[in-house]
C-alpha cells in the first residue's frame, strides 16, 4: 500500500491563500472598534519587543517613535499625554528623545499606559545607548578585558 505525500502546495496553493485573504478580511470587519485598536496596540508592543531583540545595528528607534505610535493610534497628542501623565510636554519629550534618562517614575507611567513591562522601556533606552558607545569605538573597550589584568 502506497501513501500519498503531502507537499507545500497541497497545503498552500494559491486558491487557499485567497481564500484565506477573504477570510480574514471579512472577518476583520466585522471587528469592533474597540478589538482593532486593541490589535494595533498589540502590534506596537511586538514591534517594541522585536526592536529589543534584534540586532540590528543599522535601525535606532526611540522611546519617542514607539510613543508616537501609540499617540497616532490613540488620536492623542503628546501635550495631552503630558498632561496627563502630570508633567510639562518639554519635560516629557527629554525622557522620550533621550535627551534625558528614564527614571522608575516615568517608565512606570509610560508601561501603565501602553500596557508593556516597565524593563522593556529601559531595553530600549540602554540598547540605544550601547549602539551609540558602538559607534563611538569599541575598540577602545578591549583594554578593559579581564585577561589584561590577571595572569591566567
Amino acid at each position: 500500500m502506497k501513501s500519498k505525500e503531502i507537499t507545500i502546495e497541497n497545503i498552500w496553493n494559491d486558491k487557499k491563500k485567497s481564500g484565506l485573504k477573504e477570510f480574514i478580511s471579512t472577518n476583520s470587519t466585522m471587528q469592533s472598534k474597540e478589538r482593532m485598536l486593541t490589535n494595533k496596540l498589540l502590534s506596537i508592543q511586538y514591534k517594541l519587543e522585536d526592536y529589543i531583540q534584534n540586532d540590528n545595528d543599522e535601525q535606532v528607534l526611540r522611546i519617542l517613535d514607539f510613543v508616537k505610535m501609540y499617540l497616532k493610534e490613540l488620536r492623542i497628542t503628546k501635550k495631552e499625554l503630558a498632561d496627563y501623565f502630570e508633567m510639562k510636554d518639554s519635560n516629557l519629550h527629554k525622557y522620550f528623545s533621550g535627551e534625558r534618562k528614564l527614571n522608575a517614575k516615568v517608565v512606570l507611567k509610560l508601561s501603565t499606559f501602553s500596557h508593556t513591562k516597565p524593563e522593556q522601556w529601559y531595553r530600549v533606552q540602554i540598547k540605544n545607548e550601547l549602539k551609540e558607545l558602538k559607534k563611538e569605538n569599541i575598540e577602545n573597550y578591549k583594554k578593559y578585558d579581564y585577561r589584561n589584568l590577571v595572569e591566567i
